[in-house]
């Protein structure tokens, strides 16, 4: 059954008896809203620990200016009760005090260079550190053996492996594929924000990167593929970011014969979605 953690005493208690034990635990971060694709994560948890324990937390210090903190979706409840059927162990949902004891403004914030500064870094400035600054909390909090993460944030997955081999935490990250609905939409919170006639269209982007990797694996060159991209997706309605063919570690465009990312991030109405795709994905 579901134990439902807010101090953070008794977090550390709860986690201490099982490693007592000699279990091996197991975190999940999410921000809550929760949907299949994070029930997901938590089943692949399970697979590579004895214990798994969700956070549930709204983070302000990765929410932008102009991206409504108070706007984001908050469903304690419904995120508990799918959490306890997906088999996790703990949900960890700490207070804002708890998690910022010295406020927002006061915190001491951590900044990964390099990986941060382009697509989502380069369109959402701090957002990045904002991530950093509360995965590493979760971190000291939990203690976790290892970690798990999606793939569809693929740049949020790079700035945690950089940040677990630079500050030495001892937690092993796992990445989880990307979970679909039928059409291809990858699974995200903010699919609930599309209206009834951006939800089909919303599918486009998936259809894009479809159409990004078979002309890259033809030979197209790396300008001509996200210029069809962009095109594509204007002409679906999309407000584009960002479709770029990337090297696999974000260190520039994509070169034949080495590992890739294609990668999306546009806006269909006041929605803004991203997505990517590797090969054999």
């Amino acid at each position: 059954m579901l134990e439902t953690l807010t101090e953070l005493d008794g977090l550390r208690a709860r986690v201490a008896a099982w490693k007592r034990e000699g279990l091996r635990v197991a975190l999940v971060p999410t921000m809550g809203n929760l949907h299949a694709g994070h029930f997901s994560l938590v089943e692949l948890a399970r697979r590579h620990a004895d214990r798994v324990v969700a956070s549930v937390f709204v983070n302000p210090t990765q929410f932008g200016p102009d991206e409504d903190f108070a706007r984001y979706p908050r469903t304690p409840e419904a995120d508990a009760e799918g959490l306890d059927a997906a088999g996790c162990d703990a949900v960890w949902m700490p207070s804002l005090d708890t998690m910022y004891p010295f406020g927002v403004d006061g915190t001491v914030q951590l900044r990964v260079p390099g990986v941060t500064g382009v697509l989502e870094g380069a369109h959402r400035p701090g957002h990045f550190d904002g991530v950093a600054t509360v995965v590493a909390r979760l971190f000291n909090q939990v203690q976790p053996d290892t970690a798990v993460f999606g793939r569809k944030d693929y740049q949020q997955l790079a700035v945690i492996r950089y940040l677990v081999r630079e500050l030495a935490f001892p937690v092993g990250i796992v990445a989880a594929p990307i979970l679909r609905e039928a059409d291809g939409l990858a699974m995200s919170s903010r699919n609930q924000y599309l209206g009834p006639d951006e939800r089909p269209r919303a599918a486009g982007i998936h259809a894009t990167l479809q159409a990004m990797r078979r002309a890259f694996e033809a030979g197209e060159g790396v300008e001509a593929v996200e210029r069809m991209a962009r095109g594509r997706l204007q002409a679906g309605g999309f407000d584009v970011d960002y479709a770029t063919m990337q090297r696999a570690d974000l260190s520039g465009p994509a070169v034949p014969h080495a590992p890739w990312v294609a990668l999306v991030a546009a806006r269909l109405g006041r929605t803004r979605l991203i997505d990517n795709l590797e090969p054999g994905s």
